[in-house]
């Protein structure tokens, strides 16, 4: 590019050293053979390290060894089949495939975005971004381009509209007030990090729900602001050149798919209204020995994925049996299939993520990590705000080259999560401060895998769009979504707002 900003400069050694990098499975495989070879390298060294899940010398256990490689390989398949993060995602998008396929929460999404007034349009489409994330990739594929063709028809410049959608559905993706799949996926790997050196510490999938909820207000306030004072105004140099025929058109909602909506949503607060009542009462099953509710050993906490599933998969289905999308048990079980078939390479990296876990905690060198890592940090004795700080810009550099937050968070939880707790934050805070970095710089790298498809919908209005364009246009959001929403996030934790369910600032042993 003869006109290429400093920016778009960087931008380009980005992604050519970030193509370099192995795919996050094979990435996976090279780390569990590096966890293997530096375990034997260290099994023989005394580090001076009491482990304090039993009050001995840390031993670091060979991963090379004939009865580790045994045992690894006799454990195989139970690593895969129990890591808690397959299950949870699988089930949840099982109700999901449903909604998605009787063509629910397209229907849904565009009700709610054609009724907004003009001066609202940026909040709500920031709104239903971050909403679809509950719908995993609906926003990405449906939200972001509406977006620009609801700023067209009203007015405004297009490229604004697929900034201000792109920020909520992926530059907020952990700011959410609705609970989605990715609330147990993270909490699963975090309590299999915190294990690592507690194995009684037990976390709720809902342990980040309230500062997420809060979250999403603040998303949509600092969005809507960059969106209409700064990227909307420099975008007017961006002349439109598209052929804007071929553009996709939100089409007003049939009266079919209204008469559909309106009894798919009546079945949602239906749902909701028995479940209530069922769990109002003071003799509920939904309660947990000690007549709580919130407590993670309620059967309503270990129902969280289960009722995720069914809220999708009722409103879905009735939905569909309304408006005739779903008229057989074929389609019913298509709708399910579909879903599934998109998530052969999410059960891939799963594999060996488990399988990297498992090498990496039987190892010990995560405990070793985290108790060195302590040292430093006590030796430094830096503030909690500025160690918390510094896990949030870690994260958010490392999400520019590996963009699965599941991947991310597998690699990291283990490290991260044992070295906070030796010095006395608690798991729930680490996750908390994850999910701020991942988020932030989702928006900005090339090598997030809807990136490209984002510019694809730049380019129907602009044909000179690139990812220098994109870019430019999100990287205020990226900055000072991670400035603001860390220094939320220690006003929160100053505050002492609960995070979420049976969630904590401070971890204390047992």
């Amino acid at each position: 590019m003869q006109n290429a900003t400093g920016l778009q400069k960087v931008l380009n050694k980005i992604e050519i050293w970030g193509n370099k990098l192995p795919d996050p499975a094979a990435l996976f495989i090279l780390l569990l053979g590096i966890v293997m070879v530096l375990s034997w390298a260290l099994s023989g060294i005394d580090f001076n390290v009491i482990d304090p899940r039993n009050g001995q010398a840390l031993v670091i256990n060979s991963q090379l060894s004939g009865e580790s490689l045994t045992t690894l390989m006799s454990n195989m398949v139970k690593n895969f089949a129990h890591f808690h993060p397959v299950g949870v995602v699988l089930v949840a998008m099982l109700g999901i495939g449903i909604a998605e396929y009787s063509g629910f929460i397209n229907t849904g999404l565009r009700a709610l975005l054609s009724v907004t007034s003009k001066w609202l349009l940026t909040p709500m489409i920031v709104m239903i971004g971050i909403v679809s994330h509950t719908a995993v990739d609906a926003g990405y594929v449906l939200v972001i381009p509406l977006g620009g063709v609801i700023f067209y028809a009203a007015g405004r410049h297009p490229l604004a509209g697929i900034a201000a959608a792109f920020a909520g559905v992926s530059g907020g993706f952990s700011a959410n007030f609705v609970p989605s799949a990715i609330d147990p996926m993270l909490q699963g790997i975090s309590q299999a990090g915190a294990q690592l050196l507690d194995p009684s510490v037990v976390l709720n999938p809902l342990n980040n729900y309230y500062f997420t909820a809060l979250s999403s207000i603040l998303i949509i306030c600092l969005a809507w602001f960059i969106t209409d004072k700064i990227v909307e105004p420099k975008l007017q140099e961006n002349k439109l050149d598209g052929d804007l025929s071929e553009l996709p058109s939100m089409d007003p909602l049939k009266p079919e798919e209204k008469k559909a909506l309106r009894w798919a949503l009546l079945s949602i607060v239906i749902s909701l209204g028995l479940l209530y009542v069922s769990a109002v009462g003071e003799s509920s099953p939904w309660r947990a020995a000690d007549g709580t509710l919130t407590a993670f050993a309620a059967p309503l906490m270990q129902s969280i994925v289960s009722l995720i599933f069914l809220v999708f998969l009722i409103p879905g289905l009735v939905y569909g049996l309304i408006s005739g999308t779903i008229r057989s048990s074929k389609q019913f079980v298509e709708g399910m299939s579909k879903a599934m078939s998109g998530m052969g390479y999410y059960l891939v990296i799963m594999f060996f993520i488990a399988q990297f876990i498992y090498a990496f905690g039987q190892s010990n060198l995560g405990v070793l990590l985290a108790l060195k890592g302590a040292e430093l940090l006590k030796v430094l004795a830096l503030p909690g705000g500025v160690t918390i700080t510094g896990i949030i810009i870690l994260t958010g550099v490392i999400n520019l080259f590996v963009g699965s937050a599941s991947a991310k968070w597998a690699l990291l939880a283990p490290i991260f999560i044992p070295m906070l707790m030796t010095l006395g934050f608690s798991p729930d805070l680490a996750q908390a401060a994850y999910r701020i970095g991942d988020s932030s710089t989702n928006i900005i790298t090339p090598l997030m895998p809807y990136f490209p498809l984002v510019v694809v919908f730049c380019q129907r209005y602009v044909t000179s769009a690139g990812i220098g364009t994109l870019t430019a246009m999100m990287l205020p959001y990226s900055l000072i979504f991670m400035i603001a929403w860390t220094l939320f996030l220690m006003l929160y934790w100053w505050l002492g707002i609960p995070l979420g369910l049976q969630a904590s600032f401070e971890y204390v042993p047992n």
